[in-house]
């Protein structure tokens, strides 16, 4: 069972946003299912307009979140955040002094203490990154159960940005969702999502925030694979000893004659372990030249970790 709250307010009397409940929506679309259409999380979207939500709607919303068990539950929220001597909070419409919303540390403290297996919070507001803290004027953070993943899109003392009418880290996050934060194989995990960001964001940007406390990273998405897992357990096959290179010469290029299809076919499937970045030729910038001059081939470190897992059966 997998899981999501999507909350996106703009309504905010005072100081209304613009792009938070259309950041919602793009990512109900991207999460709800894989890249071949398969179901993903069970998406809960919530926003203002049209919505009301009050400080104890979210709460409760939150509190349902992680009150019942389930494989991984996903909160998300965009709108407003702020911070004072106590802590960040995420601010709801119906703030005023002194209570502006619901307490990140409340959060915090819902999440450690579920029952869920594998829990994901990204935060799309100012001053996010004091989730986790103490209080925003110590430098004291609380720790996350195991199982708990936290990704924001500022430090504790940044705003967040809106462009191009969507809030800078959600465009990232879905667009690291539809396939720019997968592997070779489409999978999609809060690190790749991290990296993502860390490097699409400058040094005089806002800055995401990472922090874990996970044995293992859970599949957040399947995105588009870059190559068949078919082709991923032919590549022993292709190089019985991983340290080896290939031998190639003209008769695996379909040009050449006298045609081989036995040599061509497995030069089509040594140009898509190419194009994934597992094989390189030897001597040559293109696999082409590398079989027209009788050259080779051989595996990238990342093609002998991908040999390992085949031959491990880990994959």
């Amino acid at each position: 069972m997998r899981r999501a709250l999507i909350v996106g307010i703009d309504d905010y009397p005072n100081a209304p946003l613009s792009g938070c409940v259309a950041d919602a929506k793009r990512l109900e679309k991207v999460l709800a299912k894989h890249h071949d259409g398969s179901p993903n999380f069970d998406c809960m979207v919530v926003t203002s307009p049209p919505g009301d939500i009050s400080r104890g709607r979210l709460r409760q919303l939150v509190t349902n979140l992680f009150g019942q068990p389930a494989d991984v539950a996903w909160l998300h929220f965009s709108g407003h955040g702020t911070r004072n001597d106590l802590g960040g909070y995420l601010v709801t419409p119906d703030a005023v002094d002194f209570d502006v919303g619901v307490s990140m540390a409340d959060i915090l403290a819902m999440a450690n203490g579920s029952e869920v297996s594998e829990t994901v919070i990204t935060l799309d507001c100012c001053h996010s990154g004091a989730f986790g803290h103490a209080a925003p004027l110590k430098d004291t953070q609380v720790a996350l159960a195991e199982g708990v993943s936290v990704l924001t899109g500022t430090r504790a003392s940044q705003a967040a940005l809106e462009i191009g009418g969507g809030g800078v880290f959600t465009s990232l996050l879905v667009d690291g969702l539809e396939g720019g934060a997968a592997g070779i194989r489409g999978e999609v995990n809060a690190a790749g999502l991290y990296a993502l960001m860390d490097s699409a964001l400058g040094a005089w940007d806002q800055r995401p925030m990472f922090r874990t406390n996970v044995s293992r990273f859970e599949l957040l998405r399947c995105a588009r694979p870059r190559i068949s897992i078919e082709l991923l357990r032919k590549i022993p096959t292709h190089f019985p000893v991983p340290a080896e290179d290939l031998s190639l010469d003209p008769s695996y290029e379909p040009t050449a004659e006298p045609r081989d299809p036995v040599h061509e076919a497995a030069f089509e499937e040594l140009l898509k372990l190419r194009s994934a970045g597992l094989v390189e030729p030897v001597g040559e910038e293109h696999m082409y030249y590398a079989a027209m001059n009788s050259k080779a081939c051989r595996l990238t470190a990342l093609g002998l970790h991908y040999w390992r897992l085949v031959s491990n059966n880990r994959l």
